[in-house]
């Protein structure tokens, strides 16, 4: 097995992880506003989606992400973008049907650009300096910012169903 075929494994279970989270989840639970300053599910399943999207397409391919282009106002996202604040946060509405849908496209998207890679491209060097991540590489990139925050995001969705007495990961 390649670095590229590890890649698509990896960020497969990822999300088959973030979608067995968000399985039983409801419009209730997805709109719930938890004390303090931790974001409502909806809104973290958002940036989740958003979040790779963005990476995957405006970082790593210098283009327009899904939510801004072929899925333009049919993401189930009322404001989608790949920041996640807490005013964004808190205002959000989300459509979990459409925002399914969305994710699957995501996926593909994501699955088809790590396929298109090459061995040679993953050591290719990116300056996200800016971003305060200093000179890194689309491995890197793809391991942090696409896989791992998307586990992330299961385990934070699986706790705020917790805090509202449902089943967080679904074993």
């Amino acid at each position: 097995m390649n670095a590229i075929s590890n890649h698509r494994e990896a960020f497969k279970w990822a999300t088959e992880l973030l979608e067995m989270t968000m399985s039983n989840v409801t419009d209730e639970h997805a709109h719930w506003q938890p004390p303090g300053i931790a974001n409502p599910l909806g809104a973290t399943y958002s940036h989740a989606l958003c979040a790779i999207d963005a990476v995957i397409n405006i970082l790593l391919q210098g283009k327009e992400p899904l939510y801004a282009s072929s899925w333009s106002g049919k993401t189930g996202i009322s404001d989608p973008q790949w920041a996640s604040k807490l005013d964004w946060a808190r205002s959000l509405r989300i459509e979990l049907p459409k925002m399914r849908e969305y994710a699957q496209a995501v996926y593909a998207d994501i699955d088809a650009y790590i396929a298109s890679l090459s061995e040679k491209d993953l050591s290719r060097e990116l300056d996200l300096t800016e971003m305060g991540l200093g000179v890194r590489t689309i491995n890197w990139c793809l391991l942090a910012l696409v896989t791992s925050h998307t586990n992330n995001m299961a385990g934070e969705i699986s706790v705020l169903k917790g805090l509202q007495g449902a089943k967080g990961y679904p074993f």
